[in-house]
């Protein structure tokens, strides 16, 4: 079972989709909103949910007080899941009288929206991005996800990947660096935020 864990609608459980997705563990996602909520990075957050399957990392930050999730899922089944969703957590805000944030469920590849919205004059920037493909995507295109995503990104962004212990770390692009990275049985988070390009181009002392 899958379910909100914090926040308006917590303890709602969740529609998975019936395959090809690998939903996050509860256990994982507390570690993760723990760790944004050290930082100050949910409440009125922009949230970028990439290989959103169910929609369960995006919309955990929309019950705990973001104000803009996008949910980017390719796979029409999954993302129909999404949309679900997020309809029966928004219904937790109606029922509470709170005001439900701005969420939209894309139906592209992550590289196609990441290339699509970087093209937009201003681009958009998020506060926090997720990033949780299938464990066989290839690490060429993890690559070219990230190095897509920093443009995009605001300042003081986070960044989190999860991937398995059993594969390697992430090559991340100029303008992003990992920060933390911790292992929670067979999952790996990494954690980067977004650099100044010019720092990144400065040799290691």
């Amino acid at each position: 079972m899958t379910r909100i864990i914090s926040g308006t609608a917590g303890s709602l459980r969740l529609e998975v989709p019936k395959a090809g997705t690998r939903p996050t563990s509860d256990r994982v996602r507390e570690a993760i909103f723990s760790t944004l909520d050290s930082w100050g990075l949910v409440d009125e957050a922009r949230v970028l949910d990439l290989y959103a399957g169910s929609g369960a990392l995006g919309l955990e930050a929309a019950s705990r007080g973001a104000s803009l999730v996008t949910l980017v899922e390719k796979h029409p089944q999954a993302a129909g899941v999404a949309a679900r969703n997020w309809g029966a957590i928004k219904g937790a805000f109606t029922r509470t009288g709170g005001t439900a944030p701005e969420v939209e469920v894309a139906r592209q590849s992550v590289q196609a929206f990441l290339e699509a919205r970087g093209d937009r004059d201003p681009a958009p920037t998020w506060d926090v991005a997720f990033i949780d493909p299938p464990y066989d995507l290839g690490e060429t295109e993890l690559a070219a996800n990230l190095a897509a995503l920093v443009p995009l990104l605001a300042p003081d962004a986070a960044v989190m990947v999860e991937r398995s212990t059993r594969s390697p770390e992430p090559a991340w692009p100029a303008g992003l660096e990992r920060v933390r990275e911790k292992n929670y049985g067979e999952t790996q988070l990494w954690w980067a935020e977004p650099t100044s390009l010019e720092d990144s181009d400065q040799p290691t002392p």
